[in-house]
């Protein structure tokens, strides 16, 4: 989710699931360790749950990256071993790294030893066309052995030649039989299922199988997906309407406008927050305007919703007084 889940996206996220547990992008070590560390770790508080997912190949790089995620408040730090994108491959980490158990075992060492909050780690199935248990098992025993209780598994193989990033969340064939083998030789971990969760009855049918679900695209597309999933999980806690979440937002987008944040970057995740309502076509379109969003003005927000609200057949949303939570 490079590019896509950042802390504007988060602080939305979080309005529509109180209780999730929220994944940055992908932050490879590099860029926290010579670029500018606070745009890219600097997060709201009302994010809470909040885990820091970095990419990187070298044990004291990674270290060094989980002492600042810490020292900036994360509550985990989760290592990427599942982005099959080229320039991931360029750096020799990401999905690469499943061909070097033994390196990702250091690399977790070396986190593990810089802080006292939970190390994590994020993989695919197999590599390629492999789709040998043996290569899978044998990589989530290496990183139990280092004390590594929490797997996050996106149930594909990750292809590195002749597939795009997107085909690879798409082509190779999901195995969810694979990871329910996994849970049963190490019945001590915790095993949370990603890939192919399209919509709120997979997602929670794969929350009951497994011991979580992480949803990506399908959040990014379809917003109110997490709100439907929470509804399911946490039925005690209280959901925002469409209408609670655009005032938070527009509250949001201006404290951030006057930090100089560009409007854009805040309303960019908001695009999918009315898909299959009447007038959701001109939300989308107002909110993704260059000519109105130029102005920088918040208010723009408050302005796509009287227009969506006012199309032919607008409804107010469902989540009036539901309960909430992922």
């Amino acid at each position: 989710m490079i590019d896509v889940t950042d802390r504007h996206c988060r602080y939305f996220h979080r309005l529509l699931a109180p209780r999730a547990r929220l994944y940055t992008e992908m932050i490879t070590t590099g860029a926290l360790l010579y670029g500018n560390v606070s745009r890219h770790l600097d997060f709201d508080e009302a994010e809470h749950p909040v885990a820091l997912q970095l990419g990187g190949s070298e044990p004291d790089a990674l270290a060094q990256s989980a002492r600042l995620g810490r020292q900036w408040g994360y509550d985990e730090i989760n290592l990427n071993c599942g982005c099959p994108s080229e320039r991931v491959q360029k750096g020799a980490f990401g999905a690469c790294l499943m061909a070097e158990p033994a390196l990702v075992a250091d690399c977790m060492k070396a986190m593990q030893d810089a802080v006292d909050i939970p190390v994590t780690v994020k993989h695919r199935l197999g590599l390629d066309y492999d789709e040998s248990y043996d290569f899978v098992r044998d990589f989530v025993g290496k990183i139990y052995d280092t004390g590594c209780r929490v797997f996050i598994a996106h149930a594909r193989n990750a292809v590195l030649k002749g597939l795009s990033p997107k085909d690879n969340r798409e082509i190779p064939p999901l195995r969810y039989d694979v990871v329910t083998q996994l849970k049963r030789d190490f019945p001590d971990c915790t095993f949370v299922l990603n890939g192919g969760l399209a919509d709120s009855g997979q997602s929670v049918r794969a929350a009951e199988a497994f011991d979580g679900v992480m949803l990506g695209r399908a959040a990014w597309h379809t917003p109110r997906v997490l709100s439907e999933v929470s509804l399911q999980l946490w039925p005690s806690v209280r959901l925002p309407s469409d209408a609670q979440v655009v005032d938070a937002m527009t509250e949001y987008a201006a404290r951030q406008v006057a930090k100089g944040v560009p409007l854009r970057v805040m309303t960019r995740p908001m695009l999918g927050l009315v898909n299959g309502q009447s007038g959701a076509r001109r939300w989308r379109r107002m909110l993704s305007d260059p000519a109105l969003l130029a102005a920088n003005n918040p208010e723009l927000i408050y302005d796509a919703w009287r227009s969506q609200r006012h199309a032919p057949g607008a409804r107010d949303a469902a989540f009036e007084s539901a309960p909430a939570g992922m």
